[in-house]
């Protein structure tokens, strides 16, 4: 029997999944990880490939174990990664600094260059589809001004994902759907566009070989061997960013189809032309898809999975004792008592994750209003459901966004990640959007990207869409309650007014921001 791997490097963990050549998923291992705010440096997320390398190696080898398989039987790898996440090397690629996808130290710098080259973002996101928020000028300017003497020795960029296969490959190159994410890059093109750096005084000959998802890199180095336990037989395979290659492993690989992905954070995305130009008000991203010739219209909604995950560790012990009992997951036991529950969690309205404002972006600060001191009313159960509930709200209004933008009219979309696992959270989705969710029989689909992208490289399948049509299976079908969907369309304009009225608490300087982008 032969294999295949997938590394995913999420922003809340990373995992090593095992794949048949059929698309069955035969053993997964993982760690959660985090980024730590660097000491003296706001609103930094800081990329410790040293330490995170540490936990790639154990993930690999415990995912070999779990497989019960010799490494000799793993055709290929790739890998997939947060984007906007970069790593920077010396001449001897040797990695010099690292930051996560939502570092936004580079405030400064973003001021900057908005003050100091007047239009440039506008030019910039008309080629590229980003603004600066997330982009890698910002945050190499930001290096250069504040470690010269690092700065000064950077000779090649990559992504997160890119990091992996580089470590195991001993190749550096990107993808367009990862690279792309930079901004210093053309949709149209698919290819860096290393002009940008020039025009604002940044190194502009640090940019590796860009290549389509599915090409082969190298085998796996001796070295990388004797770390992991791979065979130096297995082929390193370029990948992509996690939400395109997410959209692979869910069959969203030809025009006008649509996903949303329920991870750490939530994607929104539809599929268009790369020929087609991102949108004047830049409220909306656009980005580079694994698929050659299509782009994805993107809304992101902010740590969705990662607020689960806080509000779980921080007010559901009880929950996980009775999970420990029942041999269940604690997201189990809570949907269990959310599901009963009305429509509205009793009015309670969370605070949390605006919708896509690319352009000027940030949210309020982080709260819930509307409580009762009635602990029937007001408890555990109501607030997760309106967590899920506001989840899926600021979803449709990103859609409706991008609607608006691609004149795209859907009647179904495909929904994966760790979300998609609650039959409540999908039931939900589907109301709120009133269309049709479907859920694939691998939850796990940003993997099973990566996958079908080892796969390609392989030689198993002939490229990502004829992969995701083989290998994609559907698991369960969410009809939409049309009554929900008009009352869901009630709350979801008393959120947006609430919503609005708390980022003038931000504006005012009475309440902290939960995030903001650099420069604003």
């Amino acid at each position: 029997m032969q294999y295949l791997m997938a590394i995913d490097a999420g922003t809340g963990s990373i995992r090593a999944v095992i794949f048949d050549t059929k698309g069955n998923q035969i053993s997964v291992a993982q760690r959660e990880w985090t980024h730590l705010e660097e000491d003296g440096v706001p609103n930094s997320m800081s990329f410790d490939f040293v330490k995170n390398w540490d936990e790639v190696i154990w993930c690999i080898k415990e995912s070999l174990a779990l497989a019960k398989i010799s490494s000799d039987d793993i055709l290929a790898l790739s890998a997939t990664s947060m984007r906007e996440g970069i790593v920077l090397y010396d001449k001897e690629d040797n990695e010099l600094w690292g930051v996560a996808n939502v570092d936004s130290r580079a405030d400064k710098e973003v001021r900057y260059l908005k003050e100091n080259f007047a239009g440039i973002e506008e030019e910039f996101y008309a080629l590229s589809g980003q603004t600066f928020a997330l982009g890698a000028l910002p945050r190499i300017m930001w290096l250069k001004n504040n470690r010269p003497e690092i700065y000064e020795r950077v000779a090649n960029i990559s992504m997160i994902g890119d990091w992996v296969l580089a470590k195991l490959s001993g190749v550096i190159g990107t993808d367009p759907s990862n690279g792309g994410t930079t901004g210093v890059f053309s949709l149209k093109k698919r290819d860096w566009d290393a002009t940008m750096a020039t025009k604002v005084g940044i190194k502009d000959n640090i940019f590796p070989p860009c290549q389509e998802v599915g090409k082969v890199l190298g085998n796996i180095t001796s070295n990388a061997s004797q770390l992991t336990r791979l065979s130096t037989n297995t082929k390193v395979v370029t990948g992509g960013g996690d939400v395109q290659l997410g959209s692979a492993g869910l069959g969203v690989v030809e025009e006008n189809q649509v996903a949303i992905l329920g991870g750490s954070f939530w994607q929104q995305v539809v599929n268009i032309k790369s020929d087609v130009r991102p949108p004047k008000n830049m409220e909306i991203r656009v980005n580079p898809h694994v698929v050659t010739g299509l782009s994805q219209a993107e809304g992101i909604t902010f740590f969705s999975g990662l607020i689960m995950r806080w509000f779980r560790d921080a007010f559901c012990d009880m929950e996980k004792l009775e999970a420990k009992r029942l041999g269940i997951d604690v997201y189990e036991v809570l949907e269990s008592k959310a599901k009963d529950v009305p429509l509205g969690s009793n009015g309670i309205i969370p605070i949390f994750s605006d919708s896509m404002k690319y352009g000027k972006w940030y949210h309020a600060a982080p709260s819930f209003l509307n409580l009762s001191i009635d602990s029937e009313v007001c408890n555990r159960a109501s607030m997760f459901r309106s967590l899920e509930e506001n989840a899926c709200i600021v979803s449709a209004i990103n859609l409706q966004k991008i609607k608006k933008f691609s004149g795209v009219e859907f009647d179904e979309v495909v929904f994966a990640g760790g979300a998609s696992k609650g039959a409540l959270w999908s039931q939900i989705l589907a109301d709120v959007l009133g269309v049709r969710v479907k859920i694939p029989k691998v939850k796990e689909a940003t993997a099973l990207g990566a996958a079908m992208a080892a796969g390609v490289g392989a030689g198993v399948y002939e490229d990502l869409v004829s992969a995701a049509k083989e290998l994609v299976v559907w698991d369960k079908t969410y009809e939409p309650n049309m009554d929900n969907f008009e009352k869901y369309k009630q709350i979801k304009q008393k959120w947006q007014k609430v919503y609005e009225s708390q980022l003038k608490l931000v504006d005012m300087g009475l309440t902290e921001s939960m995030w903001k982008a650099p420069g604003l």
